[in-house]
């Protein structure tokens, strides 16, 4: 909670306020305003929308009192519905404190220390690739290599040689020995980005690999042993594309061991203004020539507005073109290209309310049972079937320790 005095008109100058307010989040402020500054136009356009309450001068102690006990007391319940601690803003490196986010790491610390492939779903500028290094970074292959392929952007004509290397001679403008990413991923992990776009031959030399851990370079009859983890991504629906004979099924099987989907950030929440401050300061930190403070209140409602198509990527974009076009001292809607959601009003649903309020319910009462459901069905007062129905709504499972995964 923070308090506000405002009793000089000079002092009520929103150009001076809002970078204290606006980088504070979740900190519930009140104003304590003197009388003559009640007109002002700073007053009346932001601290009424962006402060919890305000109270006049001279102070009633007891009603200021009351006021400060409510904006705690709505601060913590905030906190404790989204589970953040103070200074948290997400887990593995990855920002985030919305709801969905923290589902999504509980299921990510589930994977991180079993060997298995992993395939990560989710649109075009959602973070796939920060996830499959999160992966890496945290499993037991964390020393060994990571190694990166773009299924998409490399010819069909190349991505054999890229993939499985090849031998001097073993083709036009092969002039030398080349070692394939298979190869180099040895006691490490092999990220396959848009493993959609893999054509069909070579999803039949992938799957020829994954079975029997060898590989061939192009030009040679010798075959090498790899050992490595496969961590594939996508952000096409790979079961239509079976479906379609694009993608072969045997492969989706091999490579769809375990499945992590990452939101999109238009359903993460608050989760955007958190993400626009990191990326704003890691972009801003050690470059004195940006005169450029943080966000206007006015692009904070804009970015919580829009439906950011392009995810984080387009996120980030949007920040660094803001941080290096605008003349202002705080970003703005326009800066950011968002103007014409800079009006729409901040609202939540109740049906959205209460899902969250729900799933912060039954994820306590787990996490009090140790995840046992039966005793968390009698704390809740409904039996395992709703309970259970329940959970597969809002996507909760019982958190396995590591060691309870399979190896």
């Amino acid at each position: 909670m923070g308090l506000v005095v405002f009793d000089m008109p000079s002092l009520l100058t929103q150009e001076e306020v809002e970078p204290l307010v606006g980088s504070t989040h979740p900190t519930e402020w009140i104003a304590v305003v003197a009388p003559h500054a009640l007109e002002s136009a700073a007053f009346q356009s932001f601290v009424l929308g962006a402060f919890h309450d305000y109270h006049t001068l001279p102070l009633d102690l007891q009603r200021l009192l009351v006021t400060i006990g409510h904006a705690c007391g709505k601060a913590r319940l905030r906190l404790a519905l989204n589970g953040i601690r103070s200074g948290e803003s997400g887990r593995f490196g990855i920002c985030g404190t919305s709801p969905v986010m923290r589902t999504f790491f509980k299921q990510l610390e589930k994977v991180l220390n079993a060997d298995l492939a992993v395939m990560i779903g989710g649109e075009t500028g959602s973070g796939k690739e920060l996830v499959a290094q999160t992966i890496h970074k945290h499993s037991q292959r964390s020393n060994g290599p990571f190694m990166v392929v773009n299924c998409g952007a490399i010819p069909d004509n190349l991505i054999q040689s890229e993939l499985f290397g090849h031998e001097k001679g073993a083709f036009t403008g092969a002039v030398q020995r080349k070692i394939g990413r298979i190869e180099a991923a040895n006691g490490g992990d092999l990220f396959l980005d848009e493993i959609g776009d893999l054509p069909l031959l070579l999803q039949v030399n992938l799957l020829r690999v994954l079975q029997e851990r060898v590989i061939t370079r192009l030009g040679s009859t010798q075959p090498i042993p790899v050992n490595f983890r496969i961590i594939a991504a996508t952000h096409v629906d790979l079961q239509e594309a079976v479906r379609a004979g694009r993608f072969r099924e045997d492969l989706y099987y091999r490579l769809n061991v375990v499945h992590l989907h990452v939101p999109p950030l238009r359903q993460r929440g608050g989760d955007v203004q958190l993400l626009a401050e990191a990326i704003f300061k890691e972009f801003t930190t050690g470059h004195k020539d940006y005169r450029v403070t943080g966000f206007s209140s006015q692009a904070l409602r804009a970015m919580s507005a829009y439906p950011w198509p392009g995810n984080v990527r387009e996120l980030i974009n949007r920040v660094h073109r803001a941080v290096i076009l605008t003349d202002n001292k705080l970003i703005s809607a326009v800066d950011l290209g968002l103007e014409a959601y800079a009006d729409e009003p901040q609202t939540e649903t109740l049906e959205n309310a209460r899902t969250t309020l729900d799933r912060s319910i039954i994820e306590n009462s787990l996490h009090t049972n140790a995840n046992n459901v039966s005793k968390a069905a009698r704390q809740l007062g409904v039996s395992r079937v709703t309970l259970y129905r329940m959970m597969n709504k809002h996507n909760i499972s019982p958190i396995l320790e590591p060691a309870a995964i399979p190896e």
